[in-house]
């Protein structure tokens, strides 16, 4: 029940979910005659369509982080996992930095080091096995999971291009970017390439605002041995498409700004004040006050 705050009369709003997934649907909708009331029914029905239409959009258009799981061939809690010695022994020195009753501390760089090594997305059975290693249930891992975006419960590519589209590289020609890489590439966002080479991803702020637009690379290309996370800044729809088909090749452009008249995160064309060192400030003499 909701009430009116205008006339303080309630008005009744019945919901209705007949499968799971399915969106609400308006079973019946009863207010008093008053134009706000009637105004709030619509503002209610209008909502509901959106949600409606949210859930008839393809699964793929959602995060790469679902919070779901839909058992597959190659997703399922019967499929065994576990970590490759060489990660056994990293999963022993993340161990060791937090104290033996504390174990489920080590749940997110645990998830890390399973999804590099299972090339860049988490299955079910690699979240068991982590639990089963911090000795939780595996619903804890699982909330952890389907929290953060840098998780990926979808298959991604051996490069995963993540766009910024927090404001300052939206200002700056994200979307432009974003529709470059995939035009590029001839797939949707977080659709794979058919040589399982590429995918691309949107991140919110990375942080480096002052050399927005700019892309993060996840390079799984290797596993967890060759994993690395880089940032290319100041890129240009031109420049995401040049390091795409540099990535191709195998080779590894360098990060950081991509623009050649920046260094770092100074201004373009270099320093025009603060050209030498400044000066200490004056020492003030407090017995002649």
């Amino acid at each position: 029940m909701i009430s009116n705050g205008q006339h303080g009369a309630p008005f009744h709003v019945l919901l209705h979910y007949s499968t799971p997934f399915t969106s609400p649907s308006l079973v019946s909708l009863r207010s008093p005659s008053c134009s706000s009331s009637k105004m709030l029914a619509r503002l209610a029905a209008n909502r509901f369509n959106e949600i409606r239409q949210i859930f008839r959009q393809p699964s793929r258009a959602f995060s790469t982080a679902l919070n779901y799981q839909l058992d597959t061939p190659d997703n399922n809690p019967n499929l065994p996992w576990e970590f490759t010695d060489a990660n056994k022994t990293k999963v022993k020195e993340i161990l060791s930095h937090y104290p033996s009753n504390y174990k489920q501390s080590a749940v997110i760089p645990l998830l890390d080091l399973a999804q590099q090594q299972h090339g860049g997305w988490l299955p079910v059975s690699a979240m068991n096995a982590v639990a089963k290693i911090i000795e939780v249930p595996p619903i804890r891992v699982y909330e952890v999971a389907t929290f953060y975006s840098m998780f990926n419960r979808a298959k991604v590519g051996k490069y995963h291009l993540l766009v910024c589209g927090t404001t300052p590289c939206m200002i700056r020609g994200s979307r432009g970017i974003e529709e470059a890489l995939l035009k590029h590439l001839g797939v949707k966002r977080n659709e794979v390439t058919p040589d399982g080479l590429f995918s691309v991803g949107e991140m919110e702020c990375m942080g480096c605002c002052v050399n927005a637009p700019m892309i993060t690379v996840a390079d799984y290309s290797n596993g967890s041995e060759g994993y690395t996370y880089n940032y290319y800044e100041d890129v240009t729809p031109a420049r995401v498409v040049e390091l795409v088909e540099l990535l191709r090749k195998g080779e590894k452009p360098p990060p950081g700004t991509q623009n050649p008249r920046r260094i770092k995160g100074g201004p373009e064309g270099g320093n025009t004040t603060l050209l030498s060192e400044p000066k200490p400030p004056p020492c003030r003499d407090l017995d002649s006050c």
